[in-house]
């Protein structure tokens, strides 16, 4: 019997007369927590924080319109009809976009407050990283963003009854459709022949751990070293950016948007990871070179 990381999803439940998701919630409870360390950061930095508490309401704004409309492209392209795609409540939904929308949002209202851009995105960096680490909580709690099927041990077992987020009722199955090894087989195999046991990349879990990795290394580069304003923040860009596009590879094409042989997550993460590493490379040259914060035995002296 393949060992592998398994766990009864948290379905939808009900709250008086709303029905609510862990998805969602953990996506608000990642908001919060990031706002909050943006804003912790903010202040350290000696900039206005009531100034940027206003530009995160206008974050939170632009980051909602964005998960909706970022993914209408590839919508459009697939055929599906223009009002459908543009239905608010309806088709996908990109956490990619809700980064877009939120940053554009957020600029829109710190260039009206006359903040400064540069070291106030730097802040916004930490809070956006463990937003995400915070968010994908809730992707695991659902089971959402499986990936391929694998014979890793950490990968996810989808066994009977399970109740899986939407996007994945053709992996679930009931007892008299599991094989000997307790598992559901994997989809569109003939059940005759030899079948793998439906265990899958738990992509979401992935994209939490790399997110938590990058969260790290951004206090140590930020504490370490004197970046040209701005350097920092692209940094999460580059690197958030390209960790989609790499973990996107890996899932399942179960409802995701695609432009030809790759989801759109998959364009939106290259497109990012090679934006950010030219701004790393921009802002570089827009600002002398910087020493590190800390001399000393086995410190680096120059950044740029």
């Amino acid at each position: 019997m393949m060992a592998a990381i398994s766990y009864p999803p948290i379905p939808l439940f009900d709250v008086g007369p709303l029905t609510l998701s862990l998805h969602g919630a953990f996506a608000a409870i990642g908001f919060m927590v990031g706002a909050w360390v943006a804003t912790k950061e903010v202040h350290r930095r000696g900039l206005d924080t009531e100034a940027y508490q206003s530009a995160l309401t206008w974050g939170l704004i632009g980051a909602l319109i964005g998960a909706r409309y970022l993914t209408t492209p590839a919508a459009l392209l697939a055929g599906v009809p223009l009002l459908d795609a543009l239905a608010p409540l309806g088709g996908n939904f990109s956490i990619m976009g809700g980064f877009v929308g939120g940053i554009v949002g957020g600029l829109l209202r710190i260039r009206r407050l006359d903040l400064p851009v540069l070291p106030t995105l730097d802040a916004s960096a930490f809070g956006l990283a463990l937003g995400t680490v915070v968010g994908r909580i809730g992707d695991l709690a659902i089971v959402e963003h499986l990936g391929r099927p694998t014979t890793a041990a950490w990968g996810y077992g989808v066994k009977p009854g399970y109740d899986l987020a939407p996007q994945h009722d053709i992996l679930e199955c009931t007892a008299a459709e599991a094989l000997p090894s307790g598992y559901c087989p994997v989809p569109d195999l003939p059940i005759t022949a030899p079948v793998q046991d439906g265990i899958y990349h738990h992509v979401a879990a992935y994209d939490m751990i790399g997110a938590a990795i990058l969260l790290g290394v951004l206090y140590l580069v930020a504490r370490r070293f004197r970046l040209p304003a701005g350097r920092l923040f692209f940094l999460w860009v580059a690197w958030y950016g390209f960790q989609r596009f790499l973990l996107d590879s890996l899932r399942y094409g179960l409802g995701d948007a695609t432009v030809g042989p790759f989801t759109w997550n998959q364009l939106s993460g290259l497109a990012a990871g090679v934006g950010g590493l030219i701004m790393m490379w921009v802002v570089g040259r827009w600002s002398r070179p910087e020493v590190a914060a800390e001399s000393g035995p086995g410190s680096l002296q120059e950044v740029d």
